[in-house]
Parts: C-alpha cells; sequence; structure tokens
C-alpha cells in the first residue's frame, strides 16, 4: 500500500454522550476490568498524506489528542451540534499556537451558531490573548474538499436534529442516526469500511440499536463494519462480539484501521 493513497483511522472515542464507565454507576460493564469497555466520547481522526483531521471535538478531546500524541492537526470537522460533540474545541489553542495559524472549523449552520454560542469569546471583534482562533467553513449536503480529498457528507436523522456522516474514499463513518433517507444511503453503499452507531440492544428515541445496526449495514454493504457510540447498557466488548457476523466488529478506543484511499 503506497502511503500516498493510504487512509488511516484512529477511535479517539466509541462511547455516548456519558462516556463507560458511567460515573456513579457500579453495573458490570462500567467496573469492567477489560480496557476495552472504557469508551470516552465518540470521535475519530482521519490521517492521509501525513495530515491529520479530527471528526468531533468532545469533552475528552485534551485527552485524546495527548494519548495519540497528536502534534499537528490540520482541521476539526463536526457532524452535529450536541455538547459531547463539541465541547472540546477549546482545546485546539494548542495547535494555534504551534502550528501559528487559525483553526479550520467544518460543520453545518446549525454547528457555527452553537459554536458561537458556546464559544462566545472566539468569536468576537478583539478575541482576547489566548483564546482559540477558529476559522469556521460552512458546509451543506454537498461534497468538499480537505488537502485534495473528497468528503461527501451523508444526512441521517438523530430523531428529529440532522447530523453529517461523512464518506471519505472508501470509509464512511456515521454516528448518531436513527433513521436515512434512500437517498443518502446510495451515498454509503460499496464502502470498504463503515463506521455506525449502535447504542445498545433496545429500542432507543435517536439511536440504532444492534438489530437497526446489523439491518443497515447489510442493506450498504460495506466489506467491513464496526459499531461505535456504545453505551454501558449494551454489554461488554467480549459479549457483543459474540452477537456479531463474521464482517462486523466492535471499535474501541484507540484502534486504528489502514485502507487504500479512493475518490
Amino acid at each position: 500500500m503506497s502511503k500516498s493513497s493510504q487512509i488511516q483511522v484512529t477511535f479517539l472515542g466509541t462511547g455516548t454522550s456519558q462516556g463507560v464507565p458511567v460515573i456513579a454507576c457500579g453495573c458490570r460493564v462500567c467496573s469492567s476490568e477489560d480496557p476495552k469497555d472504557s469508551r470516552l466520547r465518540t470521535s475519530v481522526m482521519i490521517t492521509y498524506h501525513g495530515k491529520n483531521y479530527v471528526i468531533d471535538s468532545g469533552p475528552d478531546f485534551r485527552q485524546q489528542m495527548l494519548r495519540e500524541k497528536v502534534e499537528a492537526l490540520e482541521a476539526v470537522v463536526f457532524t452535529h451540534e450536541h455538547k459531547d460533540h463539541i465541547a472540546g474545541l477549546d482545546d485546539v489553542r494548542a495547535f494555534n499556537y504551534k502550528q501559528k495559524k487559525d483553526m479550520p472549523v467544518f460543520g453545518s449552520d446549525r454547528v457555527e451558531i452553537a459554536l458561537r454560542r458556546e464559544f462566545h469569546y472566539a468569536f468576537g471583534d478583539n478575541p482576547y490573548p489566548g483564546v482559540p482562533r477558529l476559522d469556521f467553513k460552512r458546509i451543506a449536503n454537498e461534497p468538499f474538499e480537505l488537502q485534495g480529498k473528497t468528503w461527501t457528507p451523508i444526512e441521517v436523522m438523530h430523531y428529529m436534529l440532522p447530523v453529517q456522516g461523512f464518506r471519505i474514499g472508501d470509509f464512511t463513518y456515521i454516528t448518531d442516526a436513527k433513521t436515512i433517507a434512500d437517498e443518502e444511503i446510495e451515498k454509503a453503499k460499496g464502502s470498504k469500511v463503515l463506521v455506525l452507531n449502535a447504542l445498545r440492544l433496545q429500542e432507543h428515541i435517536s439511536h440504532f440499536n444492534l438489530e437497526q445496526a446489523l439491518d443497515m449495514i447489510e442493506v450498504m454493504q460495506p466489506e467491513r463494519a464496526y459499531l461505535t457510540h456504545i453505551s454501558h447498557l449494551f454489554g461488554t466488548h467480549s459479549e457483543i462480539e459474540k452477537m456479531l457476523p463474521e464482517n462486523v466488529f466492535v471499535a474501541y478506543d484507540g484502534l486504528k484501521i489502514d485502507l487504500e484511499h479512493g475518490q
């Protein structure tokens, strides 16, 4: 595999909005000694041509960057505006300082509204020295380019809230989905690797449960699929693995996937 065509995906976090273990919970999943059962808030890092791009900067963003020893970051791309996906954005300050430039930030108009509300101090006319420096770039449900590579948004519904998944070459990433329109499903079909949320076994109002995620994987027909955004109510990593078809896997924090990058 040539480095020029390779894309690497690093799972920065694979847990739900509360993470796993959950504060004050003594269940067997939260008490598990298997490190794969410790899940930070959901995020991935996409690396190609030696450049890093993060999808979502949740509350654990700082910890994730330190764990993976990330020394440079090209951009942050947001799926949606919920707190567990945006709360860590302030910590791009470290990259501002080291890279001597504003951080490109991509998201929908709703994401922009949320960021301007939550990080108002970074958007003022005369920002205080040391605040994060952000270069917001609004995206819609249309392909856009990052360092010459095409990112194709895939709009899914998180109950009533639109969320953007992304396809980059043969890699598709979708989180916080409950329903997906047929025309959006078509964008993801035939990916080599699909990442999809699967919250738990029971029905949920705004997330796929395991049965629904497996049904969607069957429709999209990827070569391999990985489940993310996993709750402590789902079971342990080893228990979930036993429930899955041979081409479906449980993602875990720190997992890295390499694949050829096509347009």
